[in-house]
């Protein structure tokens, strides 16, 4: 079976993990980025099946991160779940506006983000 690759971009190590451990138990292969900057990158050097993205990182915020990738033919398939503490309406929209095709708000139930993603690599298979 081929294993799917999720990148998690978060700046804070304890959500990482948090997000992590229950994903590889589902038999995920999980990258991380801890800036936008390292986000882009490795997504463009991984192609990874699904991204776990944040919106207040260093070097390059969330939108710009899923502005380029989704304006990008070679990425713009991927799926984009943004996960971050701004719940503000303005915000959501923005992040549908930017091309993210989920957004979800910290504090998070983690069973929710595992279905969200379930439900997104099997549109993609």
């Amino acid at each position: 079976m081929n294993q799917k690759k999720i990148l998690v971009v978060d700046d804070e190590p304890d959500l990482v993990e948090t997000i992590r451990f229950p994903l590889e138990m589902e038999g995920y292969q999980v990258l991380v980025a801890q800036n936008g900057e390292e986000g882009l990158n490795q997504a463009k050097r991984e192609s990874p099946d699904l991204i776990i993205l944040d919106l207040m990182l260093p070097k390059l915020d969330g939108y710009k991160v899923c502005r380029l990738l989704k304006f990008d033919e070679k990425y713009k398939h991927i799926p984009i779940l943004m996960l971050t503490a701004k719940a503000q309406e303005k915000d959501k929209l923005l992040g549908k506006e930017t091309g993210a095709d989920d957004y979800m708000t910290k504090p998070f139930d983690i069973d929710k983000l595992i279905e969200k993603v379930k439900f997104y690599l099997t549109r993609t298979t």
